[in-house]
């Protein structure tokens, strides 16, 4: 099974994102779907199951679920049906070689996913979540550079996946 690459998942729906974070907790952090809920401080894990097949969860447990996980798919896609974007918010540090190869990387793949779909061979879905990552990606450096004349501390960090 070839593993998602989470740092570009972009949910197509509230459900979707759901179970993929539960996904994302069990793949990266061993959590199961009991023990996310028990983190979460549910009394049982019946009203977790239920939330994720109905496609349904409170508001006010998002954070705390999303916490658990470690990985914000539900904010995503929340942000993303009122087309905005989520990023995290850049603390004007000096950015590594790494990050800019990561950059070329999430805008080559949305590029090449555009190509695909004017070519016909790729649906919008996918499409969409590749430029959503690619535009979250420059906003990010954007932001970056922006604050780079007054850095802040990086303090819990918010690079969970």
């Amino acid at each position: 099974m070839k593993r998602r690459n989470w740092k570009q998942a972009q949910p197509s729906s509230v459900r979707q994102a759901l179970e993929w974070s539960l996904d994302f907790a069990l793949e990266r952090h061993n959590l199961s779907v009991e023990r996310v809920a028990e983190r979460m401080g549910l009394a049982n894990h019946w009203s977790l199951y239920k939330w994720v097949s109905e496609g349904r969860m409170p508001l006010v447990m998002v954070p705390a679920f999303e916490n658990v996980c470690g990985i914000n798919l539900v904010s995503r896609w929340l942000a993303s049906t009122g087309g905005k974007l989520l990023i995290d918010l850049p603390t004007g540090r000096l950015c590594k070689a790494e990050d800019m190869q990561e950059l070329q990387a999430v805008l080559h793949t949305a590029t090449g996913a555009l190509l695909a779909f004017y070519n016909g061979t790729a649906d919008a879905v996918q499409t969409l979540g590749a430029i959503q990552a690619g535009l979250e990606g420059l906003a990010w450096h954007r932001g970056n550079v922006q604050q780079h004349a007054t850095p802040q501390l990086e303090l819990g960090g918010h690079g969970h996946e």
